[in-house]
């Protein structure tokens, strides 16, 4: 029985796929494996590079995962989910219409921030012209800060996809977003034939129940910009209203906010929740008009959800 490298496909709950990658003489890289792990060690991540070793036909075992370059995950107190790993950026998918989640965003953008990816944020639905403004007004302190937007409108306006493509190609992106603000149709639109390896996916499961719950691995077609020969690949991950990060440390949420950072230190107390506490520097920027007081009351959110989740740890201990 061989044992090879493999990329990590699609994710099920606690069944996997993944491919061969190139150089593993005598395998096809397009075969999809079933691959199992061994307990509840090995768990997997769409993105991953993988050590396998078949145990039958088209199935395989986890042996090792290789170190990854980040992983993008969610938590509460009690569990955490993995979405991706080893990816370059996040496309946060948002539109004008049904009206997307402040929170949610932020969230997104600082689990990015904390995992080292980069987050862009998609606003799709961009020809509805009465909650346009809206939306854009919601978007401000991200555009403020340097995080790049991207307005589009996949159904009535092909050339803003095409655009946004151009910052697509060459990098492996994670989509993320709640339900209903058209990521499968931003999906379809980048990548044609994504309908038909779902159904690939599906089928080697023999089974569509999990696929409510799938992250999916999709690689983009191949395309020539500027004069070269460019790929990528896009992750998509089932919707979703929450995005919990309770793994997040206080010092890691801090530095997560990067309009926070040149602040950080001026504070009269060091533990400084920028709630009520005297002399808060974060507080004094906020009252200037340089930091959004959404963006602090998140932080303040974020602070006790993480707080809560060590308690209820400890007391689990």
């Amino acid at each position: 029985m061989k044992t090879f490298q493999a990329l990590l496909v699609a994710s099920y709950g606690r069944h996997y796929l993944a491919r061969p990658m190139g150089g593993t003489e005598g395998l096809d890289p397009k075969t999809l494996y079933q691959v199992t792990s061994r307990g509840k060690q090995h768990m997997g991540a769409v993105g991953d590079t993988l050590y396998v070793k078949e145990t039958g036909p088209e199935q395989a075992v986890i042996e090792k995962i290789a170190e990854r370059k980040n992983l993008l995950y969610r938590s509460d107190a009690y569990k955490s989910k993995s979405i991706a790993s080893n990816v370059d950026q996040i496309l946060i998918v948002l539109a004008t219409e049904p009206g997307f989640s402040p929170d949610l965003l932020g969230r997104a953008v600082i689990a990015a921030e904390t995992a080292g990816i980069i987050p862009r944020i998609i606003l799709n639905k961009c020809d509805l012209p009465n909650k346009l403004p809206q939306a854009r007004k919601m978007l401000e302190p991200y555009q403020v800060m340097g995080y790049p937007v991207h307005e589009i409108s996949v159904k009535h306006d092909p050339a803003s996809v095409l655009n946004l493509a151009q910052h697509v190609y060459g990098k492996v992106s994670v989509l993320v977003g709640q339900s209903g603000m058209g990521k499968s149709t931003l999906l379809n639109a980048l990548i044609p034939d994504a309908a038909a390896q779902t159904q690939e996916h599906s089928k080697k499961l023999d089974s569509g129940k999990h696929t409510t719950t799938a992250c999916r691995y999709y690689d983009l077609p191949p395309k020539e910009i500027n004069g070269v020969a460019a790929q990528g690949a896009l992750i998509d991950s089932p919707g979703f209203q929450e995005f919990g990060l309770a793994h997040l440390s206080e010092s890691e949420l801090q530095h997560a906010f990067k309009e926070f950072r040149p602040l950080l230190g001026a504070c009269k107390f060091h533990n400084c929740s920028h709630g009520d506490e005297p002399a808060c520097a974060i507080r004094a920027a906020v009252e200037a008009g340089e930091i959004s007081a959404q963006r602090v009351e998140l932080f303040r959110q974020l602070r006790h959800e993480s707080l809560n989740a060590d308690a209820i740890q400890a007391r689990l201990k």
